[in-house]
């Protein structure tokens, strides 16, 4: 066995420094309007964006990153990266991504022998996909393994602000996972061949619980 398992694990461990159990991406909200009350519907919530937003377009877009990094392609990094920070829909989505990227450049920083290239601190500010994706190409991680745990991350980070704010049980939240963890390898191997005129952002709903969770009276979550 190679170092790249144990890498993998360590990128998507929730012991990882960069802050991602503080955001819920709208799910705060939506179980404050009632659209996510139990185990039933915050599966439903999860895999909607999971299937149609997280693993149409981010997923694709890191698996980009990933190849780009490997193969120095600085220009094409700069590229994905803006075109990710763009496609942010709300105040709160887009600083939730910088203030993750911002928290992994400089976690590289502080680990030793990786080779943080100047590519990466000469941009003013880093999607946190674009920082994963190069941990990925220099830790030598396969780009389906990659993506794999990228959206078991997201996924579990959504099952624990459900279990938190709904409020689900362990065994649901374990329930949860399964289901949702069953969608992520068909999900992962679609995102490498995905074109990029393909890739699908359209998730009106997110938008609009990140909207209104930026004036949610009483929150536990940054997003």
């Amino acid at each position: 066995m190679n170092l790249a398992l144990p890498r993998l694990l360590q990128l998507a461990s929730p012991a990882l420094p960069v802050g991602a159990y503080t955001y819920s991406q709208g799910l705060e909200w939506a179980v404050e309007a009632g659209l996510v009350h139990d185990q039933a519907t915050g599966e439903q919530w999860i895999a909607g964006l999971l299937e149609h937003a997280v693993g149409r377009f981010e997923a694709p877009l890191a698996a980009c990153l990933q190849r780009a990094w490997a193969a120095g392609q600085t220009a094409e990094v700069e590229r994905l990266n803006a075109d990710f920070l763009a496609s942010r829909e709300s105040s709160e989505l887009r600083a939730e991504t910088v203030q993750m990227g911002y928290s992994l450049r400089r976690l590289l920083h502080d680990i030793e022998d990786f080779p943080v290239p100047p590519t990466l601190d000469a941009m003013p500010e880093v999607a946190f996909p674009t920082a994963w994706a190069l941990a990925s190409a220099v830790w030598e991680i396969p780009t389906v393994d990659s993506l794999t745990a990228y959206l078991w991350s997201w996924c579990e980070n959504q099952v624990m602000a459900a279990l938190k704010s709904v409020p689900l049980g362990q065994a649901a939240g374990q329930r949860l996972l399964l289901a949702l963890g069953g969608r992520i390898p068909v999900l992962a191997e679609q995102a490498i061949e995905l074109p990029e005129a393909a890739w699908n952002n359209f998730a009106p709903g997110l938008a609009l619980a990140s909207s209104r969770h930026e004036t949610q009276y009483s929150r536990l979550f940054r997003s």
